[in-house]
C-alpha cells in the first residue's frame, strides 16, 4: 500500500508535469482522488466510462491515463460526465492524466519508444513546445521496406503511404496524431514520418512533398507510454499495475 500523494509527486516529478505546456484547456496531473491509498496501479490510454469500470473490476485504484477527463472547463458533471466520475468514486479509484509531457519524454515517452522498437535512437527533437520538444527525429538504418514490414508486425493495422526515399536517413515520430507534424518537418531534411493518424488531405501532400507517411493508430502508439510510467511506479512503489487495455481501433 502507498499514499496517493507521494504517487502524484513521482509522477509529477518523472514527467515534468509542471514545466510542460500543454494543448490549450489540457488538465494534466490528478484529475480526481481517491480515499488516499493506492493497492494498485492502472494504465489506460483513454479516459471513458468502460476503461473505469474495467480498472475499477480490475482492483485498480489509481488510474493513469494518456488523455483524461478535463480539456475544456467547468463543465456539468451531468449524462456521461456524470457516469465517469460516478465510476470513479464508487470504486475509490484516483485518476491521474498526462498528455504531451509523456509523448515527449525522452526515456519513457511515446516517441521515444516507438523509435526504441524500431532498434533506433533520438538524434534530435522536431515540434518545439514550451518544455520540450514533442517530436523527435532519429537516425535510420532500414529500408522503406524493412520499416514498413517491422510496423506491420508491431502494430495491427498499418498505412503506408510511400513516396519518399527507399531508404530514408531519418525518420521522425510523432505519436497520436500527426496533423502538425507534417509542418513541423519543414526544413529538416526528414522525408519520413510515423505517427498514429493524419487527415485525408495529406495523402495528397505525401505525393507532392515526396513523403513516407506511415499511420499506425492513435490509440496503439499511445499505449506506451502509459504502460512505461505505471511500471516503473509500481517498481518504485512495490505495488502491482495492469495495462487497461479497449478494443479501441481508431
Amino acid at each position: 500500500m502507498a499514499k496517493l500523494p507521494d504517487l502524484v509527486a513521482y509522477c509529477d516529478r518523472r514527467t515534468r508535469r509542471a514545466a510542460f505546456k500543454d494543448a490549450p484547456g489540457a488538465f494534466n496531473g490528478l484529475q480526481l482522488a481517491n480515499a488516499g491509498r493506492v493497492t494498485k496501479i492502472g494504465a489506460a490510454v483513454d479516459a471513458g466510462v468502460e476503461p473505469f469500470r474495467l480498472a475499477v473490476a480490475a482492483g485498480v485504484d489509481f488510474l493513469i491515463v494518456h488523455h483524461g477527463m478535463y480539456w475544456d472547463m467547468p463543465r456539468p458533471l451531468t449524462g456521461p460526465v456524470y457516469d465517469r466520475v460516478a465510476t470513479l468514486i464508487q470504486g475509490n479509484c484516483a485518476l491521474y492524466s498526462n498528455h504531451l509531457p509523456l509523448d515527449a519524454h525522452p526515456e519513457i515517452g511515446n516517441n521515444a519508444l516507438l523509435a526504441a522498437q524500431l532498434g533506433l535512437r533520438r538524434d534530435r527533437g522536431f515540434l518545439p513546445n514550451e518544455g520540450g520538444d514533442i517530436g523527435l527525429i532519429a537516425r535510420n538504418r532500414h529500408s522503406r521496406a524493412e520499416l514498413r514490414a517491422r510496423l506491420e508486425k508491431l502494430y495491427p493495422r498499418v498505412i503506408a503511404i510511400e513516396y519518399g526515399a527507399p531508404k530514408p536517413r531519418a525518420v521522425a515520430f510523432c505519436s497520436g496524431s500527426g496533423n502538425s507534424a507534417l509542418g513541423g518537418l519543414a526544413g529538416t531534411g526528414v522525408d519520413t514520418l510515423i505517427t498514429g493518424e493524419l487527415r485525408e488531405e495529406h495523402f495528397n501532400r505525401a505525393q507532392e512533398e515526396k513523403l513516407n507517411l506511415y499511420l499506425c493508430g492513435h490509440y496503439a502508439t499511445e499505449v506506451h507510454a502509459v504502460r512505461a510510467l505505471a511500471a516503473e511506479l509500481a517498481a518504485k512503489f512495490e505495488l502491482p499495475w495492469e495495462f487497461i487495455a479497449t478494443d479501441n481501433p481508431l
